[in-house]
């Protein structure tokens, strides 16, 4: 599904300047059926009780899915916007990173739906988000 040619260091750079970067959140691998990205669990993404944040786990989750649709469509044709993201908190982090490896559940013509599950450093699961992208045509 994902091209071989694409490099973690191309993605990586369509992110400076934005809150992916902001988060910490860098590309780590990507494979011919998913990607894999880890977040920081610090200053920028804990709560004030110290625990990593939800909204950061659904930041990663979405950010994943997001870039792994735009590898999917022709960027000067159409583009990829998130329409739904849910997320279920498992279990909580309060240091180190966490790991979330997005997978393809639907890859139609007009919407595509990931899969993201987001592991701590033990490989034990700390959420799982469900996103759902839509695929929209440019106006010329």
């Amino acid at each position: 599904m994902f091209s071989p040619d694409i490099k973690v260091e191309q993605l990586n750079s369509f992110s400076e300047g934005c809150m992916v970067e902001h988060l910490g959140i860098e590309i780590t691998d990507i494979k011919e059926d998913h990607i894999i990205a880890r977040m920081p669990v610090d200053h920028r993404t804990k709560q004030p009780l110290g625990l990593l944040h939800g909204g950061a786990s659904v930041a990663l989750a979405e950010s994943l899915g997001s870039v792994a649709s735009s590898l999917l469509v022709d960027l000067s044709k159409e583009y990829p916007v998130g329409i739904e993201i849910n997320a279920n908190h498992i279990k909580s982090a309060s240091s180190g990173y966490v790991t979330g490896i997005c997978r393809p559940i639907h890859v139609g013509r007009g919407t595509h739906v990931w899969e993201i599950r987001i592991t701590n450093e033990k490989d034990q699961l700390i959420a799982v988000s469900r996103l759902t992208v839509a695929v929209l045509k440019k106006k010329d």
